[in-house]
């Protein structure tokens, strides 16, 4: 977890002569000065070992660098364009301009953030993150301002709101929340007037490290590198107040008086993230049958055993105890977040396993909540329908592991699941969960790269493109959408630009599945191989030797399939008639 840092603290980050081997190149344009910007987003990139490599446009050059399609924005190439526009800069534009106009003011700065966006994404292959409004009191007709259309107060919340519907139609932007920033900060904090007026800036020293820390973690998250899956809680002082064990049910704090709301507020907030796709765990030093019993009736909990995937309450230690919620979610360990109250048992999980974030929380248990909020644990660049669903995934993964220990063969386990997969091109009903996957998947991902849904829509209706998904499901449930591959045809051969695979299928011989209808694809359109390629990353080491195993050859870092010669693979699943949707 990134934590905040002074900007002195950022700049000493930058004396470092060992530059990070991640490089991701990214473009600053705003309408005031950005120069200290830069220095704090490299900063937080070296904390997170990537090589921000910045190209910085001059002062007030937006329009010039995103409309002269020969400006140095395009030759830089980037991968993110920033585009830093400022309230203090929209008043004044305001301002000037005349009192009719002033009614469609939202409309036409939109219109012009429209422009910026087309323009830039039609000429790079970048994702656009721009600064929404923060609030600005122009003192003009007060809190009255409200109710009159033609007001800057008026205008501009019209804007922000205007933006993010903007933002949910338009795949490769991205919206860095400064008006909510500065909520918290408070608009002294967020900009120094004397920096202001005499060098431009809109930032202030204390606000940099703040928004650079955001904008690293919208990039990451959009890389798929900075993803949190999973949310361990903690059950006693934690997720209610009191201990179970002595206290009883009926001693717990919980409900709406006193203490017991600040739990209640907790467990709702655990809850909206289950709703969007966080997967919920339990981990505590309790006597499961007694640490369950609030979840099954005391009647103020927000939680239920429903809402868990992996319950764990035992008198281990809880690392151990994490290592188990690993091996039945099989997500990576810099996917968790571990809530809990006890400080012996927070350092005892940093230090076993310190790929986890855990946070320090708050003595008081009154500020566990407003201290969360401040930490963004759970940024993401997608959401799809299916992610509504994934608890109830792994708790039939749960029900399949435990069944695999009566089979004393791993063939007489996979025959027994009867699994059925429906196959598919990628339609417009997927593309949502598509690209999410692709932003998302980093173990079986074998180049690792990122596509929004812009991206996916631009591949599906493409001609030079195969694209295939797979659903799975067996006699315990349905895995939804867990493959997904794109196919380049070059020539006569066909070459793998993206293969995922979810990792909640491994060991079920998917990718065998997969291949011999990819092989049956390239057959009807004539093409002679299939050449696949590993992209190493941190974390997909365990697709090493996939095309090895499947049997292409390799030859000068590439692997090739004779279509004409393959055989088919052997596996346990069966096709089904129905084709995925």
């Amino acid at each position: 977890m990134m934590t905040l840092k002074s900007f002195q603290e950022l700049k000493k980050n930058l004396k470092s002569k060992d530059l990070p081997k991640t490089k991701i190149k990214v473009a600053i344009l705003g309408d005031s000065a950005t120069q200290l910007l830069n220095v704090a987003l490299k900063g937080y990139g070296r904390e997170e070992e990537i090589d921000f490599q910045l190209y910085e446009a001059d002062y007030d050059q937006v329009d010039q660098q995103v409309f002269n399609l020969n400006s140095e924005l395009y030759s830089s190439n980037s991968d993110f364009v920033i585009i830093s526009l400022s309230s203090e800069k929209l008043l004044y534009k305001f301002n000037k301009s005349e009192s009719e106009s002033r009614f469609g003011f939202a409309e036409k700065e939109l219109n012009r953030i429209s422009d910026i966006y087309k323009t830039i994404t039609e000429q790079l292959k970048a994702k656009v993150i721009i600064f929404n409004f923060p609030f600005i009191n122009n003192g003009v007709f007060g809190n009255y301002s409200n109710k009159v259309e033609s007001s800057f107060r008026y205008q501009l919340r019209k804007l922000n709101f205007e933006l993010m519907k903007a933002g949910s139609q338009m795949g490769n932007l991205f919206i860095l929340d400064i008006d909510s920033i500065q909520s918290e900060i408070g608009r002294n904090s967020r900009i120094d007037s004397k920096f202001y007026y005499r060098a431009q800036m809109t930032m202030s020293l204390e606000s940099l490290p703040r928004i650079a820390k955001e904008l690293t973690e919208i990039i990451l998250s959009i890389n798929g590198k900075k993803l949190q899956k999973c949310l361990i809680l903690d059950l006693d002082n934690t997720t209610w107040g009191g201990v179970i064990g002595d206290d009883g049910m009926e001693g717990i704090e919980i409900g709406s008086l006193g203490m017991g709301k600040a739990f209640s507020e907790l467990q709702l907030w655990a809850l909206e993230l289950k709703k969007r796709g966080i997967i919920l765990c339990i981990c505590s030093k309790n006597t499961e049958s007694i640490a369950k019993e609030p979840f099954e009736k005391h009647p103020d909990m927000k939680l239920r055993l429903s809402d868990i995937s992996v319950f764990v309450a035992n008198w281990e230690n809880k690392a151990d105890n994490i290592r188990h919620i690993k091996s039945v979610l099989n997500i990576g360990y810099d996917s968790m977040v571990f809530l809990d109250d006890n400080p012996f048992e927070r350092n005892l999980v940093r230090s076993e396993l310190p790929e986890i974030t855990v946070p320090e929380l708050p003595e008081d248990p009154a500020d566990y909540l407003s201290y969360i909020h401040t930490l963004n644990l759970f940024e993401t660049a997608s959401h799809s329908k299916e992610d509504n669903s994934r608890t109830q995934k792994y708790q039939e993964e749960a029900t399949r592991l435990s069944n695999k220990k009566s089979f004393k063969s791993i063939e007489g386990y996979l025959e027994s699941l009867e699994m059925t997969a429906m196959i598919n091109v990628f339609d417009d009903f997927s593309i949502p969960r598509i690209a999410q996957l692709t932003q998302r998947s980093n173990q079986f991902n074998l180049r690792t790269i990122r596509y929004s849904e812009e991206d996916i829509n631009r591949i599906r209706t493409s001609k030079e493109y195969v694209t295939l998904q797979v659903k799975l499901s067996d006699k315990y449930g349905d895995y939804g959408l867990i493959s997904l591959l794109i196919g380049e045809i070059k020539d006569e051969n066909l070459f793998i630009d993206t293969w995922i695979m979810s990792c909640r299928v491994l060991k079920r011989d998917v990718e065998k599945f997969v291949l011999n209808e990819l092989v049956e694809e390239c057959r009807k359109l004539g093409l002679k191989n299939i050449v696949g390629e590993w992209i190493e990353t941190k974390k997909n080491i365990i697709v090493k030797d996939h095309y090895k195993n499947l049997g292409f050859e390799e030859k000068d870092g590439l692997w090739y399939l004779s279509i004409k010669s393959h055989e088919p693979l052997k596996n346990y699943i069966h096709k089904s008639d129905i084709k995925a949707v």
